[in-house]
Formats: C-alpha cells, sequence, structure tokens
C-alpha cells in the first residue's frame, strides 16, 4: 500500500501546482489591462481549470487516506 500512498502524493502535488498556475493565470489577466468583458472571459476559463486542480487535488488526497488505512 505504499505505493497507493506516493501515487496518490504526486498526483496531490499535481493538483497543488495546477492551483498555483491558476493563480498566475488569474494575476496576468487581472493586470493585463484589457476591458472588463474580455477579463470575465479569461477568468471564466481560469475557473474551470481551478474546479478541476482541486478534483485532482482531492482525489490525490484520497489515494493517500485510502493507502494509510489499507497500509
Amino acid at each position: 500500500m505504499e505505493a497507493l500512498i506516493w501515487i496518490g502524493s504526486v498526483i496531490a502535488l499535481v493538483g497543488v501546482a495546477l492551483l498555483v498556475w491558476c493563480i498566475v493565470l488569474a494575476m496576468r489577466a487581472r493586470r493585463s489591462g484589457l476591458p472588463d468583458d474580455q477579463i470575465r472571459a479569461a477568468l471564466q476559463k481560469v475557473v474551470a481549470l481551478n474546479l478541476a486542480a482541486v478534483g485532482i487535488s482531492a482525489l490525490g488526497l484520497m489515494l493517500v487516506v485510502t493507502g494509510i488505512f489499507l497500509g
């Protein structure tokens, strides 16, 4: 079950990295100086990516917890 913990850790870290990338994208969009409607469209894409990143991170954490319980 140790492998399950490591795999879950990697997946969780990928999710956290995607969350950091979402922050970078949102900051770029806000600093771009584009009109409000274009900024809003860019941020809507970031929200979708953010939701996926949270899901990936949660999946990784579930694998880690499962590996701990089974180990």
